[in-house]
């Protein structure tokens, strides 16, 4: 027993002692945003790699087994089409969250609706736009859907293992009922195509849109996206129409698959 822990323990004391070196040489660079692309690229990556190279390694699992193409072109239309049903019922949920927290704490809803600077360095913006949309949903998927959903299906069964995962993942995120669905969607689609690529590639096409939407374009789509008090109540009509549209798409597809899947 010792003998196996013991290069796991070598590693990841390298591993750590590597991170805590480059953390120090960014600081006395002084270059905070260099320091800050660094850091995130490490929490995508590092901790990622190393929970599912474990996991993959002691259950015998290879990454062909979870990770392949085939099939998967006949998905990418319905993916496309599910990325946008999501964002338009991220958009519209935000909308009902800010609504019902306006009578609460309207200071609250005034910071949210407040747009952050961004730095103007444009090498900063395409790093940290291409880890969110790329890297991220690469790391998301492999260890929510690919070592915890898996972990939690063998012990609870199926469904409670599917809605578990998705809870854990939903609470690493603002909003937590559209990140909830979104998990509940990705890992249904998992179940389905038996690949990790397909919620990888929802995943993908998800962030990408948002990174767009926050970083280049922040009222896209003008007629949905709420940037102040006012458009809580002028765009009323829009989101709430768009909720229950939304809402009927999403529930209809995931019957749909739960579906499918009992009659395996």
């Amino acid at each position: 027993m010792f003998e196996e822990m013991r290069p796991r323990f070598v590693l990841g004391l390298m591993t750590v002692t590597a991170i805590v070196s480059i953390s120090l040489l960014l600081q006395a660079t002084g270059n905070v945003l260099l320091t800050n692309i660094v850091m995130l690229l490490v929490f995508y990556t590092v901790p990622p790699v190393w929970i599912c190279s474990y996991y993959f390694k002691k259950h015998g699992i290879k990454l062909r087994q979870t990770l392949f193409v085939h099939g998967i072109a006949r998905w990418l239309l319905p993916i496309a089409g599910l990325t946008l049903v999501m964002m338009a019922f991220s958009f519209s949920v935000y909308w009902l969250m800010m609504r019902g927290l306006l009578s609460i704490s309207p200071v609250s809803v005034q910071i949210a609706l407040t747009s952050q600077p961004l730095p103007g360095e444009m090498w900063y913006l395409a790093a940290t736009g291409f880890i969110i949309a790329v890297i991220a949903p690469i790391a998301e998927e492999f260890v929510f859907r690919g070592v915890i959903m898996h972990r939690l299906m063998a012990t609870f069964g199926l469904w409670k293992g599917v809605g578990l995962t998705s809870l854990i993942f939903s609470l690493f995120h603002i909003n937590i009922l559209s990140a909830f669905l979104f998990a509940i969607v990705a890992s249904l689609l998992y179940l389905k195509t038996g690949t990790l690529l397909a919620p990888i590639l929802l995943h993908i096409f998800n962030n990408t849109l948002s990174v767009y939407q926050y970083s280049f374009n922040p009222s896209f789509p003008e007629w949905l996206i709420v940037t102040s008090v006012d458009d809580l109540y002028t765009k009323s009509g829009p989101n709430l129409v768009t909720l229950i549209v939304s809402s009927v798409l999403l529930l209809f597809f995931i019957t749909w698959l739960f579906r499918s899947l009992e009659k395996r």
